[in-house]
């Protein structure tokens, strides 16, 4: 089984990206179970809310039976989010990130602009979250490429990258 994760900040282009790479190679995609979550909390959350979201997260991912996933938002996204809202990352968060659940991560840039969202927060944060995306992915070893441009130069980057992945 290949597991292929998209990680990044806020409006980077994540989801966009996840689903046409799913397309491309007929994979599960795994969406993102927080965006779920927090629409049916009207975007109210707590810290403790992170770590259900992670476990919702883990569950939908390990459902999948398919040989190839995508899936949209890692668990790094979960040790930003938990690190920069509230100081700190609980256990279960940092087991997940420490665990090896990814062939490859896909960290996208925030070179695309802003889309407002309700459920979005840190649209003056982007490049300092993404410089933390950047330093959690080297500091846990996590096999990761950078793509940044447009959505075909994203695309193509990921989908050459992948397929190394899959030989």
């Amino acid at each position: 089984m290949i597991r292929i994760a998209v990680t990044g900040p806020e409006s980077c282009g994540k989801s966009t990206l996840s689903k046409a790479l799913a397309e491309h190679f007929n994979a599960d995609l795994i969406e993102e179970f927080g965006r779920t979550y927090l629409e049916q909390t009207d975007g109210k959350y707590s810290q403790h809310d992170l770590d259900t979201i992670t476990a919702g997260h883990l569950k939908n991912i390990q459902l999948s039976q398919n040989s190839t996933q995508i899936i949209d938002t890692d668990f790094v996204v979960m040790q930003i989010w938990s690190e920069s809202k509230y100081g700190n990352v609980s256990e279960s968060i940092m087991q997940q990130v420490n665990a090896n659940h990814f062939d490859l991560h896909i960290l996208c840039t925030p070179d695309i602009p802003w889309e407002q969202d309700v459920l979005r927060e840190s649209q003056y944060d982007r490049e300092a979250l993404f410089e933390s995306y950047k330093s959690a992915l080297t500091r846990s070893g996590k096999n990761f490429i950078i793509v940044k441009g447009s959505h075909t130069e994203r695309l193509e980057k990921s989908v050459n990258s992948i397929n190394t992945v899959l030989i």
